[in-house]
């Protein structure tokens, strides 16, 4: 069977300072006909499952560990006794949504994961979230981004870049030595290609995306995920 892609997109409602938004979430499945890996299951594991239908979850995979992106994993994993990965780094973030059980892998650069007739190759990406990764599948010219890279360029955490050096390090030292025809499929938003992203990369070097948001890209911005009102806050003391 040859593998292939598909996505379901979750949403749900979160309110800040009296404002209700409803905020979309993807969660990507690939596999053939008989198995499937899950990456980022999130909200909805109903949604997500009857997705997957008989087909067995062999793992289910988090590009990183904030809350409205892991809400779902252990539903998914648990009905076929599937295994959780995460990156160990982000497993404070992991807490805050499951307090009493832990991922079964930890993650790591250059690790890899079979599915059907491919390999997902894992990339670590930080910025966002210390132990944000990517999923690279070359075999499906497909690059599973989470919130490091999304259409509209670098993500943010509720509206701001917590570490905008370290992300732009990952998104041009790793994300952007990829084929150009890849395709960056993220977990908010429609995709796009690395070629579509690059020739942006030396603007976002030079400053554009913090003078966007200096003048008013900021926190009145269109809310593009569920993470301005979870209360995390990430700082040196998260990599313990």
């Amino acid at each position: 069977m040859t593998a292939r892609i598909e996505r379901v997109v979750t949403e749900g409602v979160v309110e800040i300072d009296g404002t209700e938004h409803k905020v979309e979430n993807n969660t990507w499945i690939v596999g053939d006909d008989d198995e499937v890996i899950v990456i980022d299951a999130a909200r909805d594991a109903d949604k997500i499952l009857e997705q997957v239908g008989e087909r067995e979850v062999l793992a289910v995979i988090c590009t990183h560990g904030l809350p409205d992106h892991v809400a779902a994993a252990i539903e998914v994993a648990s009905r076929d006794e599937a295994v959780v990965a995460l990156h160990p780094k982000d497993k404070p973030l992991w807490r805050e949504t499951w307090s009493e059980t832990w991922p079964d892998i930890d993650m790591e650069d250059d690790g890899a994961f079979g599915v059907a007739d491919v390999q997902l190759d894992v990339m670590e990406t930080p910025g966002v979230t210390h132990g944000g990764v990517s999923l690279y599948c070359e075999a499906l010219g497909a690059v599973f981004t989470g919130k490091t890279l999304l259409a509209d360029g670098p993500g943010k955490l509720g509206g701001e870049y917590p570490a905008l050096p370290d992300q732009l390090t990952s998104i041009g030292g790793r994300l952007f030595t990829l084929p150009g025809e890849t395709r960056v499929l993220a977990a908010h938003g429609d995709e796009v290609t690395i070629g579509d992203l690059e020739p942006h990369f030396d603007e976002w070097v030079s400053g554009s995306l913090t003078r966007a948001h200096d003048a008013g890209g900021g926190d009145d911005a269109p809310l593009a995920d569920g993470t301005k009102i979870s209360g995390i806050t990430l700082s040196a003391a998260d990599d313990d």
